[in-house]
């Protein structure tokens, strides 16, 4: 691409295309075309990955979040199939997207990048009692990496929870380390979304077995850039104010105006087709290798060997 297709709900830094492909070495047009080339006639050739058919922009941003790698890339594309195969209960379209557990798990993304080039994802959970799980929030998470893997360029993200109104006891309860561990894992194995820190806003001491359970989810690497905040002033050590949303001290529209344009985007026609259409491009493990099977995919929590999540 020469340059990153306008977005209605992002936006980038001026040099935010020249500044991550060179980051990879990839800044040269002929290597970035180089490097599509060679993963897509290697998905060619693999016969039980279902879709082949993807557009060059889709490629590109498969090998940026693989840090220019190919081969990341490759696996990433592998597992990604892999998990709607075997996990698709995540991959289920949401139609309603006003649901009382979304509206309760308020969640926006603010158009400004950090100037790092990261992408900010906040959800301020207000709720009070949880019922029925909290499986539909994942097959939301999963909806909008979906979209950023089709639409953002970014180098990772920032990750922000708020649960300065939640009842953390409730949402104690909800969370399964099984689910915890699968949704992580198709969002950072298979979509190969890089975290740069994870934030918990809150002043309860219930946190503390909020943060347990998400460090026995994720591995040592990434569990060490969780962060616990008694307000948004300390936060603001950490992402610039200027592009959080107003209700956070910064520049941007309020958090709720943001989820409910993000929430337009996610159920708008056009990528609700997409999304439906995604779920095709799983594997037919029959058309496997077994000893590829058992190396890539025997692992995942619940089922077989736990995938690291890096």
């Amino acid at each position: 691409m020469e340059s990153i297709p306008f977005n209605p709900i992002l936006e980038y830094n001026s040099d935010t295309l020249l500044f991550i492909r060179k980051l990879y070495d990839l800044d040269k047009l002929e290597r970035m075309e180089e490097a599509i080339t060679i993963l897509r006639d290697w998905l060619k050739k693999q016969d039980h990955i279902v879709k082949k058919n993807y557009s060059s922009n889709y490629f590109e941003r498969v090998i940026i979040i693989s840090k220019g790698s190919v081969e990341r890339a490759k696996a990433k594309l592998d597992k990604i199939a892999t998990f709607r195969t075997l996990l698709p209960q995540y991959f289920e379209p949401l139609n309603d997207l006003e649901k009382p557990l979304l509206n309760d798990l308020v969640t926006g993304i603010p158009s400004k990048m950090t100037p790092d080039h990261y992408r900010v994802i906040i959800t301020n959970n207000k709720a009070k009692k949880i019922d029925g799980g909290l499986m539909d929030f994942y097959r939301y998470l999963i909806m909008i990496a979906e979209y950023m893997q089709c639409n953002d360029y970014l180098n990772g993200v920032e990750v922000i929870f708020d649960y300065r109104e939640a009842n953390l006891i409730e949402l104690i309860k909800a969370l399964n380390l099984v689910e915890m561990q699968q949704v992580l894992a198709i969002v950072m194995e298979g979509y190969g979304m890089r975290i740069k820190g994870i934030h918990f806003i809150t002043t309860s001491k219930a946190i503390d077995t909020v943060v347990y359970l998400f460090k026995s989810a994720l591995n040592k690497k990434v569990a060490e850039r969780i962060h616990v905040h008694n307000n948004v002033d300390t936060l603001h050590k950490h992402i610039p104010k200027d592009i959080l949303p107003s209700d956070y001290g910064g520049q941007a529209k309020s958090l709720l105006e943001l989820s409910n344009d993000l929430k337009a985007e996610l159920s708008s026609e056009n990528y609700l087709k997409h999304y439906k259409e995604m779920q095709k491009a799983c594997t037919n493990e029959n058309y496997r290798r077994d000893n590829k099977f058992n190396e890539q995919c025997v692992g995942m929590p619940g089922s077989f060997r736990q995938l690291s999540v890096d």
